[in-house]
């Protein structure tokens, strides 16, 4: 199932700037309900992407452009991929979102539980609905490259007999019947999503001095001891570490690269914690100085997205 392409999908806000946004995925996608959230009451025009490279490489065309990607599920885990993006990009982390995922099965007005043979969905999402695919044995699940793209494939191509799991402001985009909705095993399924941009963009982004929490990377001497020295400086300065991921360092033996979230209550200790660690890395980078989101609920996920439909209209590229 062919899917993707690039356009521009634009929502109709007034009595404020523009804002041009770089996506992975199509309207409806959960990309697309981030961003809208993150930038809720705001005039938000969406450039959607087939990959994240593409986003990226929209911002490096544009410098105006914000991109928004996600980079860790509280289920699936991280998206290592996007790390490395991140760090070869020249842009700034200024934001996060944290979305809670909510999935529907939806199909065609005509269709109804007993006419589906097929669920289609990308492969996360069908994971994250296991217990419900298991339930319907009757039903083959068919994966694909969207959640949203697969109701969108449905709905344009007639396919009877064919169900979509994804977002139900997706099914709605599209003109699908929702069957179920909040059919996710997990009730506490989250994703974490980034703001990011060039960082001459930044401060009209994001107020630094209002920053508590940093996104850092960088490599260690293979020597005994080297990242705990590090983390007793980081702990010395009352920095909270909340993340830690390492990724090897591509045709370096044993080397890895250690992408690090830490909070703090006093930007000073923070920067001097900075300076401290410095010498014991190399080639540490800050990836982005911004504020913490809060955990959303997701009675303000129904609430704050529930109109997607209404508010979108699509113009090809």
């Amino acid at each position: 199932m062919k899917m993707r392409r690039d356009f521009i999908c634009s929502s109709r806000e007034k009595d404020q700037e523009m804002k041009r946004i770089a996506i992975q995925g199509i309207p409806g996608s959960f990309h697309d309900i981030a961003a809208r959230q993150y930038f809720h009451g705001e005039q938000v025009q969406l450039v959607c992407c087939s990959t994240f490279e593409q986003v990226f490489e929209n911002i490096k065309r544009d410098p105006t452009m914000i991109g928004v990607l996600a980079i860790e599920n509280t289920i699936a885990g991280s998206l290592l991929h996007n790390y490395d993006l991140l760090r070869a990009s020249d842009t700034t982390i200024v934001g996060e979102h944290k979305l809670h995922i909510c999935h529907s099965i939806c199909c065609l007005p005509e269709d109804d539980w007993a006419t589906i043979r097929e669920i289609h969905s990308h492969p996360v999402a069908l994971m994250q609905c296991r217990d419900f695919l298991a339930n319907h044995p009757d039903m083959k699940a068919v994966e694909s490259e969207d959640t949203a793209g697969s109701a969108e494939y449905i709905a344009k191509q007639g396919c009877r007999g064919w169900a979509a799991i994804c977002h139900a402001d997706a099914a709605k985009l599209y003109g699908l019947k929702v069957l179920e909705n909040h059919i996710e095993d997990n009730k506490h399924n989250f994703t974490r999503f980034l703001v990011v941009s060039n960082p001459r963009k930044a401060d009209f982004l994001r107020s630094l001095d209002r920053s508590e929490k940093a996104s850092l990377v960088f490599s260690l001497p293979h020597a005994e001891g080297s990242l705990s020295k590090v983390l007793t400086i980081l702990s010395f300065y009352d920095i909270n570490l909340t993340k830690i991921q390492s990724l090897p360092v591509v045709g370096h033996e044993w080397e890895y690269l250690f992408y690090v979230d830490v909070t703090f209550d006093d930007l000073v200790r923070y920067r001097q914690s900075i300076d401290a660690i410095t010498p014991l890395t190399k080639g540490i980078k800050i990836l982005g100085e911004y504020r913490e989101a809060p955990n959303s609920p997701a009675t303000d996920l129904e609430s704050r997205c529930g109109g997607l439909a209404q508010e979108m209209t699509m113009i090809e590229k």
